[in-house]
């Protein structure tokens, strides 16, 4: 990408080291944009869409890690310290090798979203973080040092609501609305109880059609084309369509389509996927996991199932798909949930906060 890195004296450098896109992945995209209206901030990570055009539009581009760590050498020229922050267990062992071995002035900050104890070596490396951000009050239990709880917000411009009739019509698939489930296909994100549900429903419900959004990843081959051959056996591969691993740009797109969010995880930090689809204007059917219960409030906005339960996850379904105009005002529900709780405005505003407390503090 041409321009020069990114502002040559950031107060906040944010990394996403990863290479595949993940659901850090999104959240980063999502809240770079918004923290360079507000701060000084530079970035270095793998290209993402959203932060590639918000660098662009300044003429500037991500920093590499070699110029992360040479820009780090001094501190800002008004701040004690640059903040790195780190969303995963290698930025975390490349801060502290960047902190107490090259000895940079630099704080780190971690956002931690696993509900779950950690191994033993990522809670030490979360134990000598200088601040710690949690997504959720369960995940603040599971971290020694929490700082503050910062919920993952939405950007309300990117995931609007839309028609969602007309919005299913462009997609070119049959039927009257779309049900999507996104986001990897593999065994702890629940793809096939998502399809054993679908297999039970959509033959009592012709005017709908559900898509499956996601990446395929080598090792679970078998495990999709077991699913396949499943969905096939009850005639339904018409109905049960595979989109592959959507790309970031096109993600809105799809879930304003679809009028029924799915999402069934047995397992789950926070799961950001059933929030981007709710700002949209879909109606919800999610697993009891992650930051669900927090969105989902039951029968208004949609409907929380048991994890792992299809017959569960056959029956809310069903039970939207015999209202649809009031599934469709659920989905608006949905919508309003997350413009006042979960915007991507406050995500950044509680972050900022800790950036703030941490200067303040260690000034």
């Amino acid at each position: 990408m041409a321009g020069q890195p990114h502002d040559d004296d950031p107060e906040v450098i944010v990394f996403n080291l990863k290479r595949r896109y993940t659901g850090v992945s999104a959240t980063v995209n999502a809240l770079v944009p918004q923290q360079l209206q507000h701060w000084r901030l530079a970035y270095c990570g793998t290209p993402l869409p959203e932060v590639e055009k918000a660098l662009a539009a300044r003429h500037t581009r991500a920093l590499t890690w070699r110029e992360a760590v040479r820009v780090s050498r001094q501190p800002p020229r008004d701040r004690p310290f640059r903040i790195w922050h780190v969303r995963r267990d290698p930025e975390m062992m490349a801060g502290l090798w960047a902190r107490d071995v090259l000895g940079l002035p630099i704080c780190l900050v971690f956002t931690s979203a696993a509900q779950r104890r950690h191994g033993w070596f990522p809670r030490w490396l979360i134990s000598r973080m200088d601040a710690v951000i949690a997504t959720t009050a369960a995940a603040a239990d599971c971290v020694p040092n929490t700082s503050a709880i910062v919920p993952h917000g939405i950007d309300l411009q990117r995931f609007a609501t839309v028609d969602k009739t007309q919005a299913w019509r462009s997609s070119g698939f049959g039927g009257e609305l779309g049900i999507g489930v996104f986001g990897r296909v593999r065994p702890d994100k629940g793809t096939d109880v998502f399809v054993d549900a679908l297999c039970r429903v959509l033959p009592l419900h012709p005017q709908a059609t559900a898509v499956i959004a996601g990446l395929v990843q080598p090792r679970y081959q078998a495990y999709a084309d077991e699913l396949r051959q499943r969905i096939a056996t009850a005639g339904l591969s018409e109905r049960i369509l595979w989109l592959g691993e959507v790309p970031a740009d096109q993600i809105a797109l799809w879930y304003q389509r679809c009028t029924i969010a799915v999402a069934c995880p047995r397992e789950e930090p926070f799961g950001l996927t059933p929030f981007e689809a709710a700002a949209t204007g879909c109606a919800l059917v999610c697993s009891r996991t992650g930051a669900f219960p927090d969105l989902v409030q039951d029968g208004i906005n949609g409907h929380l199932v048991p994890t792992g339960d299809a017959p569960a996850l056959a029956h809310a379904l069903s039970q939207l798909l015999n209202d649809p105009t009031r599934t469709l005002q659920m989905g608006q529900q949905a919508a309003q949930v997350v413009r006042q709780h979960f915007s991507l405005a406050a995500e950044a505003q509680g972050i900022a906060e800790v950036y703030r407390r941490l200067w303040a503090g260690k000034g």
